[in-house]
Parts: structure tokens; C-alpha cells; sequence
């Protein structure tokens, strides 16, 4: 047999050798990696979209996560209020931080609005192996929401993730830029109920402020509410508008003015009708 074939032949098992090793190698690797719904090889913005949408309606599990102190946190903890979920992974340095940036100035107008104690704000690292505790505390230093009321960031289990995600309608897959995914705030209702999905880097305030105060109005007033507190506030919410002029809610007196001109009204028709009564029936006496 020919030197040269021989050697091309060995060469040849070789590569086939080297190939195998490699797969073998990277299998685990495979393995682990946290990919939303069904580990997708490839993002689709689209089925994304539908996926994300497709979850409205859906009522969520009870999950345990992780506070930058270590401590364990309940999903139910959140539950009596209005909840926005935010997904973000640690190592993003452009979108995540971009979005979580522009979503606390939306939730700080909410604030002002609707004030600190109505609604509960979560951001969740959904990079189970990279966002750790103490990677999500440093997350929220950068992006100034460590200290915003009601707003908690979190880590969890590989498996919690995948769970979640796949509740929440939340798909991601690795890229060679770290993950593909949906920019996507959830509002979740009182019972835990995913009730909107809010979708960009950046949107109309209104998109989440008003749904978020739909919620607010139809949450049960707290033990510690009393019925005078509850009817301030109730029309504090109602006679509150959106005012696309300076982005932001004022108190519309106008309201107030049509509801009283409106009584008014219907309180001189009925006193001209009883008098009419009243002139018609001593008419008939005499």
C-alpha cells in the first residue's frame, strides 16, 4: 500500500476523531444554556410577538427568587397589588440598561401620580448562570433603581427561569451579542394575572400608566384604608388625565365643573317640574 494513501487515510480518521471530541466537549455546554421556550436555535421576532401576547390571561405560578441580601423572595409576596416584570441579563450593556433607564422614568411619573405604595416594580435576571445576587445588586446601582420604593431585583434557579419565561410569553436565545429577546415590561394585576405587555427600549408613557392605573382602581382597598381614604383616592385616579403636551398626568378640575354644571341641571329641571305639579294639582281644587 502507497505511503501517501496511508497517510491520507490516517488523516482523514483523524479529523473524524477531532470532530467527535468536539462535540462531545461542547454537549454540556449545549446543555446548560438557558434558552426561553423550547431552547429556539434561532430568534423570531414575530413568533416572539405572538408567544408574548398569547400569555395575557395566563395567572402566574408562585416562584421563589433571590434578593441581593441572599434572602428568599415569593412570587405571592408581590400579590394584592399591581406587579411589572422586567427580564433583563446583567452582561447586556446597551439594550437591558437603555430599557431598564427609560422604564424607572416612566414608573417615576406613575409615582407621582398614582403614588409609591400602589404598585410593585420587579427586575429579574433571566442569565440564571451570570446574574447572580450580588451581579444584580451592582445592575441596579448602575441604572439608579436600588433605591426606588417597591422596586426589587432578583435571581433565580435555571429551571424558575425557564418556567417563568415560558408563563410570562418571554422568548430568548443566545447570540453572539449575548441574547436575542423581546425589550418587554409585563403588568400583572392584583391576582397575579398577566392583564398588558409593554413592548420597546422606549414608549408612550400612557402605554404603561394606563393600564397600571386601571389595575390600581380596581384593587380592594388595603385594612388599613379607611372609607374616607378610599373615596379620595378613587377620585383622585378618576379626575386625574394624561397630558400629552408635557408627557406627564395633572388634575383635570374640568371634571368637576361638568359634574356640578350637570346637577345643577337636573336639579332646576326637577324643581321646575314639581312647581308645575305643585300649580297644576291647586288648580284643580279650585
Amino acid at each position: 500500500m502507497p505511503l501517501v494513501f496511508v497517510f491520507r487515510h490516517l488523516r482523514v480518521r483523524l479529523w473524524v476523531v477531532v470532530a467527535l471530541l468536539g462535540v462531545w466537549l461542547a454537549a454540556p455546554v449545549l446543555a446548560e444554556a438557558p434558552v426561553g421556550k423550547g431552547r429556539d436555535p434561532e430568534f423570531n421576532t414575530r413568533s416572539a410577538l405572538d408567544t408574548s401576547q398569547a400569555a395575557i390571561g395566563r395567572t402566574l405560578d408562585d416562584y421563589t427568587f433571590t434578593n441581593p441580601a441572599g434572602e428568599s423572595v415569593a412570587l405571592s409576596s408581590f400579590l394584592g397589588k399591581p406587579l411589572i416584570i422586567s427580564l433583563i441579563y446583567t452582561s447586556c450593556y446597551h439594550t437591558c440598561s437603555i430599557s431598564t433607564r427609560f422604564l424607572a422614568s416612566v414608573v417615576d411619573k406613575a409615582r407621582e401620580t398614582f403614588g409609591d405604595e400602589n404598585f410593585h416594580v420587579v427586575s429579574i435576571g433571566f442569565d440564571s448562570r451570570f446574574d447572580t445576587p450580588k451581579a444584580m445588586a451592582s445592575f441596579a446601582r448602575q441604572q439608579g433603581i436600588e433605591k426606588q420604593p417597591n422596586w426589587r431585583v432578583l435571581s433565580a434557579s435555571p429551571d424558575t427561569i425557564i418556567r417563568l419565561a415560558h408563563q410570562l410569553g418571554f422568548i430568548y436565545a443566545p447570540s453572539p451579542k449575548g441574547f436575542d429577546h423581546l425589550v418587554q415590561a409585563t403588568i400583572v394585576d392584583a391576582k397575579g394575572v398577566i392583564y398588558r405587555q409593554v413592548y420597546g427600549e422606549s414608549f408612550q408613557t400612557q402605554l404603561l400608566t394606563e393600564p397600571l392605573r386601571t389595575l390600581i382602581l380596581g384593587t380592594p382597598p388595603s385594612d388599613s384604608e379607611t372609607p374616607v381614604e378610599e373615596l379620595v383616592r378613587r377620585v383622585r385616579f378618576f379626575c386625574t388625565t394624561y397630558d400629552p403636551s408635557t408627557d406627564g398626568y395633572r388634575f383635570d378640575y374640568s371634571l368637576f365643573i361638568g359634574l356640578f354644571c350637570g346637577g345643577s341641571v337636573i336639579l332646576i329641571t326637577f324643581f321646575l317640574l314639581v312647581r308645575e305639579w305643585w300649580r297644576s294639582r291647586k288648580q284643580r281644587r279650585i
